[in-house]
């Protein structure tokens, strides 16, 4: 793996620094207080070329690669957690679509998805009783004429308020065929039969808006089948290796940041006549919180670096995915304690640092299902 970073790469990572900067971390707390969805931070993104990262620039992306895309979703994560995971999920619909779609889909959905004024990409996998087992999906595909109509119910679905067009799963196949009949689908915002449900009341990740949704007899036509019919459960998990690579940016960032609000406060705080940061306690958990850091970023750098090459990184993405959420928790956790009572306290960031870290454990795959990747892939 090279650790050395290109001209594209350096260039991309530096936009959104600065970006990230000036724009998206003054905003933060107010997101986060307000719940309020970012739509002018994401169009900014866009404008950038940050929505559709790893697109090719024929379907309207910035066609800089997964490394980039990594990169650039850290330091939107480092100002603020709700855009990143917005962010993330768009990147990862735009990439599923200009992978597995015909030329007419990519030519209509990508280049929307990337200029950011049509609404944002949404994942539509899990349902109300089938999370870390798709398997168990009942969201149905019927055909019906040169159409398909669609009944059933999805939940925890990101920006599904806002998005443009949803990549649906449902079943195609009887319900004893297991994963093997699993379609995906384009589903585009406004269409008949299709209901968003309530806003979630989340403990973090405030600003990025979580929905359920729900299809009554909602026809899609023939078009709108992505990949082949059947096949659908294979583009998910495709599509979440990368989504676990853009999460595990997410949790670099998160983390950086409270490592940084860290530092801040045991330099100024004094504790016995001396900067806390002076105390052996302290000085253990900031040197434990650099060490996961930078083991969490090289983990997921080799992941990004691996699909860049188009070599298999399931594997790759699932270790950095586990260890970056777990890490991140960590690290905010001990940014609180480092804090003490301010740390427990909503007038400084890290005690939304440590709420929006908590997530990652879970979405994209829990640190469970990320332990039985893994051990699936070393024992085969």
């Amino acid at each position: 793996m090279d650790l050395v970073l290109n001209e594209t790469q350096t260039l991309v990572r530096n936009k959104a620094r600065d970006f990230a900067t000036r724009v998206v971390a003054p905003m933060a707390p107010e997101i986060d207080a307000t719940e309020r969805f970012p739509h002018d931070v994401l169009r900014g993104l866009a404008e950038l070329g940050l929505m559709a990262i790893n697109v090719a620039s024929d379907f309207g992306g910035a066609g800089a690669g997964a490394v980039a895309c990594a990169l650039a979703i850290q330091e939107i994560a480092r100002a603020c957690a709700s855009t990143s995971v917005v962010m993330s999920v768009t990147n990862m619909v735009g990439e599923t679509i200009a992978r597995f779609g015909t030329d007419a889909q990519k030519r209509r959905h990508c280049p929307r998805l990337a200029s950011g004024r049509h609404g944002v990409g949404s994942f539509a996998l899990s349902e109300p009783d089938a999370g870390s087992d798709p398997g168990a999906m009942r969201t149905t595909a019927r055909r019906d004429g040169g159409e398909w109509r669609l009944d059933g119910a999805k939940q925890w679905i990101t920006g599904g308020r806002y998005a443009d067009v949803l990549l649906v799963w449902a079943r195609t196949a009887p319900i004893d065929s297991g994963t093997r009949g699993i379609s995906c689908f384009l589903v585009e915002a406004g269409t008949k039969g299709l209901t968003i449900g309530r806003s979630e009341d989340k403990l973090g990740i405030r600003g990025s808006d979580t929905v359920s949704l729900r299809f009554d007899g909602c026809r899609i036509g023939g078009h709108a089948l992505l990949g082949e019919e059947n096949e659908g459960f294979k583009i998910a998990m495709m599509a979440l290796d990368g989504g676990r690579v853009g999460i595990s940016s997410q949790c670099i960032g998160i983390a950086r940041a409270a490592l940084a609000e860290s530092i801040a406060y045991a330099k100024k705080r004094h504790a016995f006549g001396v900067p806390i940061g002076s105390h052996q306690g302290v000085r253990s958990k900031l040197a434990d919180m650099q060490m996961l850091i930078d083991a969490a970023r090289v983990l997921t750098m080799r992941a990004a670096w691996r699909k860049d090459k188009n070599q298999p990184f399931s594997l790759e993405a699932s270790m950095a995915k586990l260890f970056a959420s777990e890490a991140v928790v960590r690290i905010c956790n001990d940014a609180v304690q480092i804090h003490g009572g301010c740390g427990y306290s909503r007038d400084v960031p890290v005690e939304r640092h440590l709420r929006d870290a908590r997530v990652t454990t879970i979405y994209e795959g829990t640190s469970e299902i990320q332990r039985l990747v893994i051990a699936r892939n070393i024992l085969s």
